[in-house]
């Protein structure tokens, strides 16, 4: 049996044929020169492998050393390794003798049966019609050929705002991991690295997410138990003093190769006919499993390498220092304030924050879109190229035009102050759109849909935005002062 060369992000048991077979970990410093990552993020990635590591045993081989390339120098032997999640590094495998290249694992419908898929459909490509195609094709919360419930999605159910004067979910806690020598060695190394001139952004802190396959798995059992039933209602609410509301904090752990993506789906699915958990909250789960991480993977592949370049919009601005280092304290306006310092002393957000507060500032300004795609994966511990490369150009900048989103994922202030509790007492009233006290996002709103109606492709869902800003009176005003308030943080 070859010796299995599994990358940091393929630490899961599923990455092995065998509970025994011999393994190849290389741990590459250079890595972290290449780009400012997240504190938080170079120690929960370095932590994963070394506990990889030691978990394995003898039966690893396990390597430090500045790159790849010095590593495998010193492995004489053949070696095999699962497809990678970048084309970087899969270019980087096909070119080495004596290395094999497997299909992917991790993810649950394979390239080859999305592409079939993606060919016989006309047009722009739909998470809703993919997400049907793997209900159907994995047999997921289906009852003979239909729906468990009647519906394919439920996501109607689950959009809404936090409930009315609460500051948290009353919820238990998701179980936090307790560090170990392990942890304490990474700490070192990354402060001495520090001390060398790699630079880092965000505030080092416990760690927060799993390490371990052992770790993952009680979270995910924790949230199954506890957490699942008011993950649905509430999974697009945002609460200043709970940022991990009814969340299950697994991104990272899935995207480390910890767990098994399908086996989290039918554990949901247990829940549900074993446990009784709401139908609602179940299915949004797997809608984000099966649904939409497995769409912008594959999407990442389909599209080509090309689309991370795509900038239809012609977004030509830089992404700002206070934005790029996570200055919170540099802004006023709360929502972005409070979502930058949360990234900032955590490494995470939900999807929400990073779409509706972070992305939709982008896109308003008319940040370079590959700057945001490198923004977002660097800055959170679940943050790799293909995840963000698809989910930034596509459905949060819309620089490629509706390719995979059917509109802009842009709104003004009213969104936030419908789904937040951060609008009541900011300096900034999200109903005002000019003055001294217009919210940024409401004015940025407008400016935006100003500056772009000639590039939007006409359909249903903008017509009534765009009719509307026919109709605005001040809108001329609203741009000069956009422009004269430029990138500075709101």
């Amino acid at each position: 049996m070859p010796r299995r060369w599994l990358f940091a992000d393929q630490l899961g048991p599923h990455f092995l044929d065998d509970r025994r077979q011999p393994v190849l970990l290389i741990e590459s410093k250079a890595v972290f020169r290449r780009r400012a990552f997240h504190r938080q993020k170079a120690h929960l990635v370095l932590s994963a492998l070394r506990h990889r590591a030691a978990e394995l045993g003898d039966q690893a081989i396990f390597l430090r050393t500045e790159t790849y390339r010095e590593g495998l120098r010193k492995v004489r032997e053949p070696l095999d390794v699962c497809h990678p999640t970048s084309r970087a590094a899969l270019e980087f495998v096909r070119g080495l003798d004596g290395v094999t290249v497997l299909p992917p694992r991790g993810f649950v419908t394979a390239l080859d049966d999305f592409a079939r898929w993606a060919d016989a459909k006309r047009g722009a490509l739909r998470m809703d019609a993919f997400y049907r195609f793997a209900r159907e094709h994995h047999r997921v919360l289906v009852d003979s050929d239909e729906p468990v419930g009647g519906r394919w999605s439920l996501d109607v159910e689950n959009r809404r705002p936090p409930p009315k004067g609460a500051e948290r979910l009353d919820l238990p806690a998701p179980p936090m991991p307790k560090e170990d020598d392990i942890d304490a060695e990474v700490r070192a190394d990354l402060d001495r690295w520090e001390r060398e001139g790699i630079r880092f952004v965000g505030r080092d802190g416990p760690r927060r997410f799993p390490a371990t396959t052992k770790e993952a798995t009680a979270r995910l059992r924790h949230f199954l138990r506890h957490r699942l039933a008011q993950f649905g209602p509430y999974e697009d609410a945002m609460l200043a003093g709970d940022p991990w509301l009814a969340h299950s904090l697994l991104s990272s752990s899935f995207n480390l190769g910890l767990l098994d993506p399908m086996e989290a789906v039918r554990g949901a699915e247990q829940a549900y006919h074993r446990d009784g958990a709401p139908l609602a909250s179940v299915e949004g789960f797997v809608r984000q499993l099966i649904g939409w991480r497995d769409f912008v993977w594959n999407l990442y592949w389909y599209f080509g390498p090309g689309y991370q370049a795509s900038n239809e919009l012609t977004a030509r601005r830089s992404v700002p220092d206070w934005f790029r280092d996570l200055d919170a304290d540099a802004v006023q306006a709360h929502c972005l304030s409070d979502v930058l310092a949360d990234l900032r002393d955590h490494g995470w957000v939900h999807h929400i924050p990073r779409l509706m507060v972070l992305g939709n500032y982008g896109l308003q300004r008319g940040w370079r879109p590959a700057e945001m795609v490198d923004f977002f994966h660097r800055s959170f511990v679940d943050g790799y190229v293909w995840v963000m490369t698809v989910n930034v150009v596509g459905m949060s900048q819309y620089a490629d035009l509706g390719r995979m989103s059917t509109k802009p994922y842009v709104s003004g202030g009213a969104f936030v102050n419908r789904m937040s509790d951060y609008c009541g007492g900011c300096r900034y009233d999200p109903k005002k759109r000019v003055g001294e006290h217009a919210c940024p996002y409401t004015a940025g709103y407008w400016a935006f849909l100003a500056r772009n109606r000639d590039r939007i492709p006409p359909n249903a869902r903008m017509a009534r935005a765009i009719a509307q800003l026919g109709r605005l009176g001040d809108v001329d005003d609203v741009v000069r002062q956009e422009k004269r308030r430029g990138d500075a943080a709101p």
